[in-house]
């Protein structure tokens, strides 16, 4: 099965291209991110006043001349950044040949190189000084390109956090004065948004120009939009295209995704960070990721940018050096299509609880895998994206009812938010994934793909099962089966719709009770923790 492969667009001269292994498609995805969560710590000195939005209707006829006046008018608030890295273990392992020519995949991302050199060490067994005294050699560094744009007239500039994450410094190009750098810090930074603001250190004597806002919200797909960056190094470059998505979603990490423009416009590698215009040259959107196939870093007509009217909502934590959010503890998954009156409701709204996390807010608030939450805080449920919303826009510490459905009774239980960190979410992610391949004697789950087998003392010490929990091992799943991707070998099936299973011949059993075209409601044990999923059967 091949891969998308999404490429995130900062430009290293070693170039640096992170790509979440996402197997979805017939094309790989490459991908620009990158993050890190310590930020700049809090400044309650400086404030920055929330750049105004333009939210007038877009009107008006597109002339021989319209993208000239507004690459004219807004190249001059685009800037290009050069960032240099300490260079990673793996880095070097693949710069010097130890790598056969590539990373190998660490769970979520590959690494890349190419371009000119970009090194800041010496080579192996170069002597720095005469008389045989050997020179400390410096560490490697690696260098990257990006964009960005200037938002107020002391410095302040955004771009994308992944231009920026880890670098021990930056600088900054200006369009008026391509031989000048500039030096800049990290204000804050935003990897869930993929959103950050820097600072320029050093200023120019004459006036910064700045960016106008638009409404990202009235784009639709057709409305015409230009790029400017700075793609493969050459500085400024425009190009335009159209909108051709609203709300795509972007996965950042298991379970959490960002709504993104897809636009057609000309954006490759380098293009990080720099501004997407609409026909006014007001900024709608943050250049970030492309979609590009196997054989090409470059573009094939699908790029993504973070809309502005997300990134302006937070440009207030940003400025004081972190954004924080709420955290209930718990992986949400939409409620099926068909089937939704099996969990008690009249329409298919609210999310069905996947897993909870332990010593969670949901956790301790009682919320268990499987009910679905139709009601947050007051607000109805609509789906599992809004929900996310709901949740992670809650400040921490808030206690809010959260109203479930529970064997298809109605109740209400109150939870205390957490804060969310993601560098701990994604970490705990990585360390509850399982390699195991079990292969002892088998049932098959007819309809469902499945092929089950006992779970045995070791296997059940091997795969952390509580003491007095009982099921039957998921020992392969048919890729082309209903539950590819839903379930996986070494997942312990509990239930089946809430009927609690001991052995492989009692969940078989219960997988062919259920109806062909009718949803299984599974719970299973995975890693750590409970997960509940819904199956249709063929």
């Amino acid at each position: 099965m091949s891969t998308r492969k999404f490429t995130l667009l900062s430009l290293p001269k070693l170039t640096l291209l992170y790509l979440p292994l996402i197997v979805i498609a017939s094309v790989a995805v490459g991908m620009v991110i990158a993050s890190r969560l310590d930020l700049a710590p809090a400044s309650s000195a400086q404030t920055l006043a929330m750049p105004p939005m333009n939210s007038a209707p877009l009107t008006g006829p597109l002339t021989a001349d319209t993208f000239r006046n507004i690459a004219k008018a807004q190249e001059p608030m685009v800037v290009n950044i050069r960032t240099e890295m300490k260079a990673k273990a793996q880095d070097l392992e693949d710069l010097f040949g130890g790598g056969g020519g590539g990373a190998a995949p660490d769970d979520f991302l590959r690494r890349f190189f190419g371009g000119q050199g970009g090194q800041g060490g010496q080579g192996p067994g170069d002597d720095g000084q005469q008389g045989g005294n050997r020179r400390r050699q410096r560490e490697p560094v690696q260098r990257a390109t990006g964009s960005g744009f200037i938002i107020s007239k002391d410095g302040l500039i955004l771009t994308n956090n992944h231009v920026v994450e880890d670098a021990t410094k930056i600088d900054v190009l200006l369009f008026a004065d391509d031989e000048t750098t500039y030096s800049a810090k990290v204000i804050g930074r935003d990897a869930l948004t993929d959103s950050a603001l820097i600072q320029l250190i050093d200023k120019p004597s004459t006036p910064l120009p700045e960016a106008k806002f638009g409404d990202s919200s009235q784009m639709a797909p057709g409305d015409w939009v230009m790029a400017i960056g700075n793609p493969f190094s050459l500085a400024h470059t425009v190009s335009v295209g159209v909108i051709s998505a609203t709300k795509r979603p972007f996965q950042v990490t298991d379970g959490r995704s960002n709504e993104m423009l897809q636009t057609d416009a000309a954006i490759n590698p380098g293009n990080s960070g720099g501004p997407l215009l609409n026909i006014r040259g007001e900024v709608i959107g943050i250049n970030t990721a492309i979609i590009s196939n196997g054989r090409s870093e470059g573009n094939i007509g699908i790029g993504f940018a973070v809309p502005i009217n997300t990134v302006r909502d937070l440009l207030p934590q940003l400025r004081e050096g972190k954004v924080i959010r709420g955290r209930i503890g718990v992986t949400v998954s939409a409620v099926p299509r068909e089937g939704y009156e099996d969990f008690g409701l009249k329409s298919r709204t609210g999310a069905v609880v996947g897993s909870v996390l332990g010593g969670g807010a949901a956790q301790k608030g009682g919320i268990e895998p499987g009910d679905v939450i139709t009601e947050y805080n007051g607000r109805p449920v609509p789906n599992r994206d809004e929900l996310v919303k709901m949740v992670i826009s809650t400040k921490p510490g808030t206690s809010v009812p959260v109203k479930i459905l529970r064997n298809k009774q109605e109740r209400t239980l109150h939870v205390t938010v957490d804060q969310l960190d993601l560098e701990a979410e994604q970490q705990g992610q990585r360390a509850t994934r399982s390699d195991t391949n079990p292969t002892p004697e088998t049932q098959q789950g007819g309809g469902f793909g499945l092929t089950l087998g006992s779970v045995t003392p070791a296997i059940a010490r091997r795969l952390q099962l509580p003491s007095g929990k009982t099921g039957a091992l998921v020992t392969d799943v048919d890729p082309d089966g209903p539950s590819a991707g839903l379930l996986r070998a070494g997942d312990v099936v509990l239930s089946v719709n809430r009927k609690p299973v001991a052995s492989a011949t009692e969940a078989a059993r219960e997988f062919q009770a259920v109806g062909s075209g009718r949803i299984a409601q599974i719970l299973i044990w995975r890693g750590d923790g409970e997960v509940f999923v819904t199956v249709k059967k063929e």
